[in-house]
């Protein structure tokens, strides 16, 4: 019997000797019945039982029982109206649309051969980088992460393209399949994360704010491997050795070709092209478009910087705040921050405009975050300082000393702008050298590269930054903002396909007319498929939402939900021990369950807690996604192992994967650490862009 079997079996036969040990038989009440119910349903999804239907099961037989404790006439008839609200109430959750698009943009990405293009240009990009073939397969899956969100798709796929690839530059096989494997599940925390979405339904916290919070921390894990890859292919680098030469050369096209006898450098060759330079065969026209795909970058740099330089010159509004004040609202509780563990508490979307619709409690079961203290609009107390409520015009009648204060604020130049920070400046050395640095080593091969990498690197990058960008920063909701990016998903597979099949007929010389009917034949399959799966995963999705209504329903009918309170509570913890507790717990669950299982089942059971223990749910949002993400590498239940094996060589093992995935999983211990001691890596965006 395989190690991951019997692993199973032992940890089912703990969970149901626990139960055994620790159950009052002789005086069992309705609380005890719901921690019976939880633990019968770890065990069934262990056994293979179908998640949404075994939770629908167990919560209507067990909300029967707690209906007929107390009145056995009206239990079925109480027991059906449950299932119905229930339902009904996952139907009316607006935030899930954005599940089903979000995934079927994710699919026609995937199939569309955009990560095949994508893989190979950053493989020669980085081809000097070391450990490259790894580096630039993690970040690979963090672009793929971002276009999709789904675990299975990215680690299959690139199994399917980058494996084969660090097998034949003679790569370790754990390190490859390790690099594999974590920088697949990217999807669990970088936006647009389907967890986070989940989570965001599940307990009633933003998900604009939950991307927002998610990026950082994202980058910073992948940041975390692509250092570690590098570091020890420095310290080891039989593990991953160089590049051959052959691997790093690029074909040049014919005009590249004519000018590289006169010089490596491509941008000097260009502009002595465009200056007139005597014996120059190359078409000024053609060296002018192409100086403009080099200045690109620095075109670009610029603009941002000019963006940037407007906005944090631009002079402050001011606003008249005095009927505000006048109506009897307080700024002090604007201002205060609550007491808390690590930041303030959740702030209501109304200061965003991005609220979807409130889901009733009685209804969905969906823990709502707690309104009272978010919208700081309370009443202001008896003894409010007297300043707070100056009369207009008494500006006029400022002290010496206030007037004295104003007159030190900077001053505006003559347009009526504030001076740039200091961070303004180093910001514009630090892109000023980079650029530098680049254009002094822009050779032809490079340039030819660079072309790869705006045809297929920047327009996907440039649809996720839509798509997120218009999320965060408020232009539209995660749904609005999801049926755009399929769309544009839509629309990328449409060109890339095209212009795959017109380069196709004009090498075999057939009518490049052709290259129409063949590709919208194609995009029907495409699109076809994609839908398929669309449905089904998004089927899945809903169908758990319905089958944890109900259960939860049950838990709490039962008193269990009370009863895991009360024990929590007499622990009597600090909110470290309790974020230590639970992550833990979140942690084993990781290994035989699914993380919809664990968000859809045990999220509810947390989120009640939090407020007690003054923790965010945000911020708790963030360590849960890491967490999850850290379960699926922990052996032997590591499911992104299992997706690889099922399409690796036949000579790499499981054991060999497993020993891959350890130091990433290390790593993401480091990261859920770093993220915990400074908080701010995970609030400072949501901060800024909300008010929190």
């Amino acid at each position: 019997m395989r190690k991951e079997l019997w692993f199973g079996f032992v940890l089912m036969a703990i969970i149901v000797g626990t139960v055994v040990v620790f159950t009052p038989w002789g005086n069992i009440t309705n609380g005890h019945l719901g921690l019976i119910m939880l633990a019968l349903i770890v065990v069934a999804i262990m056994l293979g039982f179908p998640t949404a239907f075994t939770l629908m099961g167990m919560g209507v037989f067990f909300a029967w029982l707690a209906y007929h404790s107390v009145n056995p006439d009206l239990a079925v008839q109480q027991v059906l109206d449950l299932m119905v609200q229930r339902t009904y109430g996952v139907m009316s959750n607006d935030v899930l649309i954005a599940v089903p698009l979000f995934v079927f943009m994710g699919y026609l990405v995937e199939r569309a051969a955009l990560i095949d293009r994508l893989f190979k240009s950053l493989h020669l990009a980085m081809a000097g980088v070391p450990g490259s073939l790894a580096v630039a397969t993690i970040v690979t899956c963090a672009v793929f992460a971002t276009a999709t969100g789904i675990v299975g798709a990215v680690v299959t796929l690139m199994g399917l393209l980058a494996l084969p690839a660090m097998l034949k530059a003679r790569y370790n096989v754990s390190v490859a399949a390790g690099a594999i494997t974590a920088g697949g599940c990217l999807g669990i925390m970088i936006p647009p994360s389907i967890l986070l979405i989940v989570y965001g339904a599940t307990a009633g916290v933003s998900v604009v704010q939950l991307y927002a919070g998610a990026f950082f921390p994202g980058l910073m894990l992948a940041g975390l491997y692509v250092g570690y890859i590098i570091i020890l292919a420095k310290l080891k680098p039989n593990l991953m050795p160089p590049l051959p030469e052959s691997e790093r050369h690029v074909a040049l096209p014919a005009f590249a070709q004519q000018l590289a006898g006169r010089g490596r450098h491509a941008v000097l060759g260009l502009l002595r092209v465009l200056g007139g330079a005597a014996g120059a065969a190359v078409a000024k026209r053609t060296a002018a478009w192409q100086l403009l795909i080099t200045l690109l970058p620095a075109l670009v740099v610029a603009a941002l910087l000019v963006t940037t330089y407007r906005s944090v010159t631009a002079p402050e509004a001011e606003v008249d705040t005095t009927g505000l004040i006048e109506a009897g609202i307080s700024f002090s509780t604007y201002e205060e921050e609550p007491a808390g563990l690590i930041g303030q508490a959740p702030v209501e979307e109304s200061a965003t405009g991005l609220q979807e619709p409130p889901v009733e409690e009685s209804e969905t079961g969906l823990q709502e975050p707690p309104v009272e203290a978010e919208t700081g609009l309370q009443e202001p107390p008896s003894d409010e300082p007297a300043e707070l409520a100056a009369p207009p015009g008494a500006e006029e009648a400022a002290s010496p000393e206030t007037q004295e204060s104003m007159e030190e604020a900077p001053p505006a130049d003559a347009a009526g702008r504030l001076p740039a920070p200091t961070g303004f400046w180093v910001t514009l050395g630090i892109c000023v050298a980079a650029l530098a640095y680049i254009y002094l080593r822009w050779n032809w091969e490079r340039l030819e590269v660079f072309k790869m990498l705006l045809a297929s690197f920047f327009p996907l990058t440039i649809l996720i930054l839509a798509v997120l960008g218009s999320i965060v920063f408020g232009f539209a909701t995660p749904t609005e903002a999801a049926a755009v990016g399929a769309f544009g998903g839509f629309i990328l597979a449409a060109v890339y396909r095209f212009y795959e099949h017109w380069r196709a007929a004009r090498r075999s010389g057939r009518n490049p007319a052709t290259a129409v009917v063949t590709t919208v034949k194609e995009l029907g399959v495409i699109t076809k498929e994609s839908s398929f799966l669309t449905a089904k995963t998004s089927a899945m999705v809903c169908w758990l939402f319905v089958g944890s209504a109900i259960f939860s329903a049950a838990f709490a009918l039962l008193g269990g939900q009370e009863l895991v309170e009360n024990w929590v509570l007499s622990l009597d913890l600090t909110p470290t021990q309790f974020l230590i507790l639970a992550q833990f717990i979140i942690f084993i669950l990781g290994w035989p369950l699914e993380w919809t299982e664990i968000i859809i089942i045990f999220m509810p059971i947390f989120i009640p807690l939090l407020t007690h223990f003054q923790i965010d749910p945000l911020f708790f949002g963030l360590l849960v996604a890491l967490n999850l993400q850290t379960a699926f590498l922990s052996p032997p239940v590591a499911m992104a192992a299992f997706y690889l094996k099922g399409v690796a060589p036949p000579h790499v093992t499981l054991n060999q994967i497993f020993g891959g995935m350890l130091p990433f999983m290390g790593i993401q211990v480091v990261a859920i650490v770093l993220l915990y001691v400074f908080p701010e890596i995970g609030l400072w965006l949501p901060k800024v862009l909300y008010d929190r």
